[in-house]
C-alpha cells in the first residue's frame, strides 16, 4: 500500500517530491509539531494535543489560520486514505516559504502544513510494558524553550541515537544532577516512601498531553504527587519509574546506566497507572 501524506493543501504519495527548498521548516527548524495516537480509528486524548499544537503556534508567532473542526478533517482522512485505524498521526507546521534570510520575512508567509502517518500496535505496546525498557542518561544540551514543541530536535535525535548504540529504549537529560525529561518522553519516579514523582511545567520540559492524563489518571490509585525535580540518585533508588508520551503510553523502566531499579521487573503500580490512564485517555 502507498502511503499518502497530506502537503500543503493537497493528498499525495510519499515517494513524490513536495517541500519547496525555501521552506523556513527545512533551512531554520521554524516550526512546530504535534503527534497523536490512534487506536480503533479513535484520536486519544485528542483535544489536549490540539491544544498544545496551538500554543506551540503561538509561541513562534507561526499565524495559522486553519479552525480545529478542518484540521481534524484532515487527520482523519489522511487515516482513511492510509486505511489505518491503529496509527500515529505526526502533524508538522513550518512558519512557510521565504527567501533565506534569518529574520522572519516582512511579507507574510502561509504556514506550510504536512501530515503523515504510520501504523502503531497497541499490544506490541502493552507487551513491552509487561517486559519494562532500560534508559541510558546523559547530559540535557537543548535550547531554553523545550516547552515549546518545535521541530528544533537535533540534541533529542542524537540522545535517541545514543540510547540506541547502547541498546537502550529511552535518554534521561540531566541538567545540574538533575533528570529533567526524557529525550522524547517525560520522566517519572516512585520514591521510597510511595510519592509519584515528576518535573513541574516550566521552560526546562515539554508538558506531555499523556503527562496530564496520567496526573488525571492518579487519584484513582490514591498515590500522592510531587511535581518537582528529582535527582539522578533519586531516581537509581527509586522503588519504579517509568515514562510517558503519546507512543508509549506509560511504560516501565527496569534499569537505568545498567542499574536495576526496585526488583529490575515492571512496577506494579506503574503497570496499574498504565491501564488507569487508558481509560482516561480514550474517548468514552
Amino acid at each position: 500500500m502507498s502511503r499518502i501524506a497530506y502537503v500543503d493543501g493537497f493528498y499525495r504519495r510519499l515517494s513524490e517530491p513536495h517541500i519547496y527548498v525555501e521552506d523556513r521548516g527545512y533551512q531554520f527548524s521554524d516550526g512546530i509539531y504535534e503527534v497523536c495516537l490512534v487506536v480503533d480509528g479513535q484520536y486519544w486524548d485528542e483535544a489536549g494535543h490540539m491544544a498544545r499544537l496551538r500554543r506551540s503556534l503561538e509561541g513562534l508567532d507561526i499565524p495559522f489560520q486553519m479552525s480545529s473542526a478542518s484540521l481534524k478533517i484532515i487527520m482523519r482522512e489522511v487515516l482513511r486514505r492510509n486505511r489505518l485505524r491503529d496509527a500515529l498521526v505526526y502533524m508538522q507546521i513550518s512558519r512557510g516559504v521565504a527567501p533565506r534570510d534569518h529574520p522572519f520575512p516582512d511579507k507574510p508567509t502561509l504556514p506550510v502544513m504536512v501530515m503523515t502517518v504510520k501504523p502503531y500496535s497497541l499490544a506490541a505496546n502493552d507487551a513491552l510494558a509487561q517486559k519494562g525498557i532500560k534508559i541510558v542518561t546523559m547530559p540535557d544540551i537543548r535550547w531554553g524553550r523545550v516547552d515549546i514543541k518545535s521541530i528544533s530536535l537535533l540534541p533529542n535525535a542524537l540522545a535517541k541515537q545514543e540510547a540506541k548504540s547502547k541498546k537502550a529504549y529511552e535518554a534521561w537529560l540531566l541538567k545540574e544532577n538533575k533528570i529533567t525529561e526524557g529525550s522524547s518522553s517525560n520522566a517519572w519516579i516512585i520514591n521510597a516512601s510511595g510519592s509519584l514523582v515528576t518535573r513541574p511545567l516550566s521552560n526546562e520540559i515539554l508538558g506531555g498531553i499523556t503527562r496530564e492524563s496520567v496526573l488525571k489518571a492518579v487519584t484513582s490509585l490514591g498515590l500522592k504527587v510531587e511535581e518537582r525535580a528529582f535527582t539522578y540518585e533519586e531516581a537509581l533508588e527509586a522503588k519504579e519509574a517509568f515514562i510517558t508520551s503519546a507512543s508509549s503510553l506509560v511504560m516501565p523502566v527496569t534499569h537505568i546506566d545498567d542499574q536495576q531499579i526496585g526488583d529490575g521487573q515492571a512496577g506494579p503500580q506503574t503497570l496499574k497507572l498504565r491501564d488507569a490512564y487508558k481509560q482516561v485517555a480514550r474517548p468514552s
